[in-house]
């Protein structure tokens, strides 16, 4: 028996990855219902949906599915991020890609290396279409500092009007 060419051994390997990735499990792994709020941190692995009040930050490798009747605000940075509707207030990263269809209302920065916005959704924020590097996965976008007004001056007299 003739041992694999390197083209075919390569074809198969992308055979079986193509197979994996067909048969990954699209099961949800924790849901936050409609009618359901909460307020906090949420660490995952698996797949997500969000379909009530969030509002805080989520982490996880895996998929984050954001669905109809959904609010969520805070900071966002998962392995994907598919939003299929409600409304959404945070910045999002994924190291694959985010997905906005309609008619999910967006606000917030994106940051992701494939971000597909479907017409009919209603986005107000900043995209970058590019890898996530260590930096943008190890920290959190900090809220910018409150603005100080400017310490008040003295008063000066009044410049003398020569009818003294």
């Amino acid at each position: 028996m003739e041992p694999n060419s390197p083209q075919e051994e390569q074809a198969q390997r992308s055979d079986a990855s193509a197979n994996r990735a067909a048969h990954r499990p699209t099961e949800i792994n924790a849901l936050l219902g409609r009618g359901t709020r909460f307020e906090g941190k949420l660490f995952f692995e698996g797949r997500v949906r969000v379909d009530g009040q969030f509002k805080g930050e989520i982490r996880g490798d895996d998929v984050l599915v954001i669905g109809d009747g959904a609010n969520v605000a805070g900071d966002i940075l998962v392995g994907a991020c598919i939003v299929t509707g409600g409304e959404v207030s945070a910045n999002i990263r994924a190291r694959n890609a985010i997905e906005l269809y309609a008619p999910a209302r967006v606000t917030g920065a994106l940051h992701a290396p494939a971000i597909f916005i479907d017409r009919g959704v209603l986005f107000d924020g900043t995209c970058k279409m590019a890898p996530l590097d260590e930096v943008d996965v190890r920290t959190t976008a900090a809220p910018a500092p409150p603005s100080t007004p400017a310490p008040p001056t003295p008063a000066s007299p009044a410049p003398p009007t020569g009818r003294e």
